[in-house]
């Protein structure tokens, strides 16, 4: 692991296991801290560098690479040299610092899409905690410029959504209200940078997701393909806990386990022996049953969205084997996507059997790997290669640092799903004590403000060190509006954004376009075989041995 439950050096501390990503195996909503990305919810880039400076001094203890992990590879620094440098800079050590990083960026094929830094959320579906803390999520994402998911089943468990009955999917859905919340929240604040995309499963399809959209929203959105995610290897779940409401489920269409239409199920609930019921979504493809009938499908798909409207249309793929891993590669390429996200095992989930994650599909740095490779045949042969995000148990900025080198050139940002929630959770409790009146509706969890808030200062403008960043950006007047979970996510990005950006002037890259594979190495022998990364000890040797024998 990266390191133990507790890092002394920033002061922070896990609630529960560590997992890959440095977040808590189990992240609650609740949660009082203080893992590394809660608190950089607060204090934003003062995280990047260790406590009580002027009392300390803080060595590493991450000197001992064992397995094969992203933690398994350490980034890559120079001596001389700068690359990447725009707007008229030189070579001149005033020009060459760290915050004359460029991290803008673009991804798409005919039509770019700016955002202003590598990252991306993951896909925030049906699941509650999604919908409770939206606003956090979407304005939060938005005033950083960032790419936002909407998943999948949102129309579907809308219980104010209306639905038609019948198999023409266009003018099916007539109302979806919690989805045109989710859209327009993250369109209030979107500037240019960034985008809102809306994922499509087979229930989604069936309702005629896509249609409502593209009539309603036209080219403001961007439209994705679900092929899976590293989670598990099943559609979508959700748990209820109320019978109507699996009984609505039930109705839409959905799986849902156990059946609450059996009189002994209705009767076990009635007595308390059963509390909840699980919806499930179903799988896709099983209709086909080889790869040309794949391919022809998701040729078939591509054409319908682009013939209804969609300008846009991105993929995401799990942790599959290399068959499909190549087919989403090989299909995305070849019919022009905007985007891949391939997602591995190692990431999370609001709700999915937990052995199935635990047990299941490619870890992230193998697929992301083969990924590279399979992208570089396709580029040999003349390809324009389809730009890729990765994903799969990120949350630091080494992370993303790591990711893009991995993939280069293909890669152009880093998909993040559980990190980036962290923050919505945290402004919104703090929120909820600090204005009692909005409590409820932001579904705040705290009564008072633990000491690892209090400490920090009692209001807003003391604790949040992006308070005036976000102020100047909205206006003063519009900071009404702004959840502090939204505020929270922005000081956290800023974070990221500096340790990014500091990780890239180190390895004198200026600018994302220049980073390469070249810009890490690998901690073990093992992982350099299953990543092609060379080990530390070989990277340069040849050089290092010409110049002492010259």
């Amino acid at each position: 692991m990266r390191f133990s439950k507790s890092n002394d050096v920033l002061g922070t501390v896990n609630r529960g296991n560590a997992a890959e990503s440095s977040l808590c195996t189990l992240c609650r909503a609740d949660c009082q801290g203080k893992c590394e990305t809660w608190l950089s919810g607060m204090v934003g880039r003062k995280l990047l560098y260790p406590r009580d400076f002027g009392t300390v001094t803080a060595g590493a203890n991450n000197t001992t690479h064992v397995g094969v992990s992203y933690n398994s590879l350490r980034i890559q620094g120079y001596a001389y040299g700068a690359n990447g440098l725009s707007n008229g800079m030189t070579n001149d050590p005033d020009d060459c610092i760290f915050p004359n990083v460029s991290l803008e960026t673009e991804f798409g094929n005919e039509v770019k899409t700016k955002i202003r830094m590598p990252l991306m959320t993951g896909a925030l579906g049906s699941t509650f905690i999604a919908a409770k803390y939206w606003d956090s999520f979407a304005i939060g994402g938005s005033l950083v410029g960032i790419p936002v998911v909407i998943g999948e089943n949102v129309v579907g468990v809308d219980r104010e959504s209306e639905i038609k009955p019948g198999d023409t999917r266009k003018g099916k859905i007539t109302s979806a209200p919690e989805l045109e919340r989710r859209i327009d929240t993250y369109l209030r604040y979107h500037d240019g940078y960034g985008a809102i995309i809306v994922q499509l499963n087979v229930e989604d399809t069936r309702n005629g997701v896509a249609e409502f959209v593209v009539d309603k929203y036209g080219e403001k959105c961007i439209i994705e393909l679900k092929w899976g995610q590293g989670a598990k290897d099943i559609g979508g779940e959700i748990q209820v806990t109320s019978l109507d409401y699996a009984l609505f489920l039930k109705d839409r269409g959905y799986v849902v386990d156990p059946d609450p239409r059996l009189p002994e199920v209705q009767e076990a609930f009635k007595e308390g022996a059963i509390k909840s019921f699980a919806r499930h979504s179903r799988l896709g493809g099983t209709n086909l049953d080889s790869v040309d009938q794949v391919r022809a499908d998701f040729m078939d798909s591509v054409e319908y969205l682009r013939g209804i409207g969609f300008k846009r249309i991105t993929l995401k793929t799990g942790s599959y084997g290399m068959e499909e891993l190549a087919m989403a590669i090989k299909f995305s390429t070849d019919a022009k996507l905007d985007l891949l996200t391939i997602d591995g095992s190692g990431g999370g989930t609001g709700m999915s059997p937990w052995n199935m994650m635990q047990s299941w599909g490619v870890p992230s740095i193998n697929l992301h790997s083969k990924a590279y490779e399979y992208a570089s045949i396709l580029a040999a042969k003349g390809d324009k290669v389809v730009d890729m995000s990765f994903a799969g148990g990120f949350a630091l900025e080494d992370h993303i640092f790591k990711a893009l080198a991995l993939g280069a050139p293909f890669t152009k940002l880093v998909c993040m799903g559980r990190g980036i929630m962290i923050p919505g959770y945290l402004g919104a409790n703090i929120e909820g004590v600090l204005h009692p009146d909005r409590k409820e509706k932001l579904c705040g969890n705290w009564d008072k403000l633990p000491k690892t808030v209090s400490e920090l200062g009692s209001s807003a403008e003391e604790i949040f060190a992006s308070y005036f960043d976000v102020q100047k950006k909205v206006g003063k007047d519009e900071m009404k509006n702004i959840p502090y979970g939204a505020i929270a996510f922005y000081t956290m990005a800023d974070k990221l954004s500096c340790g990014l950006q500091q990780l890239m002037a180190g390895a004198r890259k200026f600018s994302l376009d220049q980073i390469t594979r070249n810009e890490i190495f690998s901690g073990n022998r093992e992982t350099a075989k299953e990543t092609g990364i060379p080990h530390v000890s070989d990277v340069k040797d040849d050089v290092a041995k010409k110049i002492l024998n010259s």
